[in-house]
């Protein structure tokens, strides 16, 4: 069974920067596509992030278009997501998964890691 343990939220200032990890264990990942989501308090998980198997492609929900930069690195079976410019609206618990074809999360979820952004 995968296990998927994401790392790197905090708080941070309007206009800042944070770069989250997501290490996965149990088995490789790099076959799949990886993806980035988030849940804000009261609200569904979201789609914020996705990248294909290889790296090469990459898919951004429009409200992260610009700031946020997803990566892969195959050989430690992780997953980065770069945050730039980060807004209140970003606050969130973010996870990581790998991709269905229909952009579903494919493992059990972890246990995300916090985001917050003050104004």
């Amino acid at each position: 069974q995968v296990q998927l343990v994401e790392s790197g939220g905090g708080l941070v200032q309007t206009g800042g920067s944070l770069r989250l990890s997501c290490a996965a264990s149990g088995r490789t990942v790099s076959s799949y596509a990886m993806g980035w989501f988030r849940q804000a308090p009261g609200k569904e998980r979201e789609f914020v992030a996705a990248i294909n198997w290889s790296g090469g492609s990459t898919d951004y929900a429009n409200s992260v278009k610009g700031r946020f930069t997803i990566s892969r690195d195959n050989a430690k079976n992780t997953v980065n997501l770069q945050m730039n410019s980060l807004k209140p609206e970003d606050t969130a618990v973010y996870y990581c998964n790998a991709l269905n074809s229909l952009n579903n999360g494919v493992f059990p979820w972890g246990q995300g890691t916090q985001v917050t952004v003050s104004s």
